[in-house]
């Protein structure tokens, strides 16, 4: 049977992973020409819109039955993208986002190579583990806080990327069990 090229691609929720992946640079614009503490608003409202993208393009492909496999790729990809692109411009001006970063790049890369073996094997994991979701949540509200508040008490802001910081540590933690209990269970399944 042949696929509908256009459902694949350009449905709805495809559609705004697409537009996640081109706001990338234009937070990174705006992040990086803000000319005082005030012009960090304009990054905030990129992700913002980012993350509202990302929380309604599973929603609306689930409900309105447009789940397609190019979307479970393009997605998750959207995500890790903008991610990434957030926390290594932050380490910028925040020490400790380097760290976060570093650990991001760490993890992404474990997932990544493990996804892999796995796909080698059979095993097809179907989307993000709600730690995974977590983190993400955690991680866009964190950062737009910090864009929004620039001024905020240092203490404050070290906590919000600590907090950032336990979360990724938890998911990837999370991650490596999830592909531990999967990779025991092909092994069992021969």
């Amino acid at each position: 049977m042949k696929k509908d090229w256009r459902r694949e691609y350009f449905s709805v929720p495809n559609i705004m992973s697409y537009l996640r992946l081109l706001l990338i640079p234009v937070y990174l614009v705006c992040y990086f020409t803000a000319e005082e503490e005030s012009g960090y608003g304009c990054a905030a409202a990129v992700i913002a819109v980012s993350g509202l993208t990302d929380m309604l393009d599973g929603k609306i492909a689930r409900r309105f039955n447009m789940i397609t496999e190019w979307g479970k790729f393009i997605d998750p990809v959207a995500d890790k993208l903008t991610l990434a692109a957030i926390a290594l411009s932050m380490a910028f001006r925040h020490v400790l986002m380097g760290v976060m970063f570093g650990v991001y790049v760490v993890k992404e890369l474990y997932m990544f190579c493990m996804g892999a073996y796995m796909l080698k094997r059979g095993y097809r994991m179907d989307g993000a583990q709600w730690y995974g979701k977590v983190c993400t949540a955690v991680t866009y509200s964190a950062v737009f806080l910090l864009l929004v508040v620039p001024n905020m008490p240092p203490a404050l802001e070290s906590g919000l990327i600590w907090l950032c910081l336990f979360v990724t540590c938890a998911a990837f933690l999370g991650y490596i069990l999830f592909y531990r209990r999967a990779r025991r269970g092909l092994d069992t399944a021969k």
